[in-house]
């Protein structure tokens, strides 16, 4: 285990004024032992050790993940305090009010902005906490309405997205598809164009003709329409 660092008074002032439970659990042990195994974070009851990670790093505390080697000699995951200045913009997630988000939700008209859909509909940062903090929040539209299903994608795209990994560019995030589906010039950086259809109700029936068609000609679905619009 690491001798514990001097650390910068900056970041212990930080420290101590942050008070959600599973970031001290990461914080007050890296501040006296110098780093936090998975093993550390399973044993405290965090079964997603990242995700323990990542509300510190949400606070604008990075750190950085190593191995470091036990008494035993066995090797373990751990994270560390990463020597990276302080982010401005990070401080803490703003929970919106249960009433806010209601009129958010119905400010969208109840349904998800990309797929129509209707259901477990869930606000989001229009661009995401981990490039912009809470930066953007008194600007125009900062949020945006979801369901469960379109959320999960936003997330996989954004989160292998070389911006949300390095570059922390809001500029690019504001001309993606995630943050702005009718007027965007990439989709995580890459040179797509998407469009997200829903069949509800009565026309479901519509649906299922389509399917049918693209499984007489060996087609999916999406390879179906395209054929159909050329």
């Amino acid at each position: 285990m690491p001798e514990s660092p001097k650390l910068p008074e900056a970041l212990l002032e930080r420290i101590n004024s942050i008070t959600k439970k599973r970031a001290r659990v990461v914080l007050d042990t890296l501040v006296e032992k110098g780093a936090i195994s998975t093993a550390e974070l399973k044993a405290a009851g965090y079964d997603h050790p990242p995700r323990a990670a990542r509300d510190v790093v949400e606070l604008g505390i990075a750190l950085k993940r190593v191995n470091i080697k036990r008494p035993d000699g066995q090797r373990i995951a751990s994270y560390v305090f990463d020597e990276r200045e302080l982010d401005p913009l990070k401080t803490g997630r703003v929970v919106l009010a249960k009433k806010e988000r209601d009129a958010l939700i119905e400010r969208y008209r109840s349904k998800c902005g990309f797929c129509g859909g209707k259901t477990n509909l869930q606000v989001d940062h229009r661009i995401p906490y981990e490039v912009a903090g809470e930066s953007q929040r008194y600007e125009d539209d900062p949020f945006q309405v979801l369901d469960g299903s379109c959320n999960r994608k936003k997330s996989w795209d954004c989160e292998h997205c070389e911006n949300w990994i390095k570059l922390k560019d809001i500029h690019i995030c504001q001309s993606c598809y995630w943050a702005n589906p009718d007027n965007y010039s990439h989709v995580a950086m890459r040179p797509e164009r998407r469009i997200d259809v829903v069949w509800v109700g009565d026309e479901v029936r519509q649906f299922t003709r389509l399917e049918a068609a693209a499984l007489r000609s060996g087609r999916s679905i999406s390879e179906e329409i395209k054929t159909r619009i050329r």
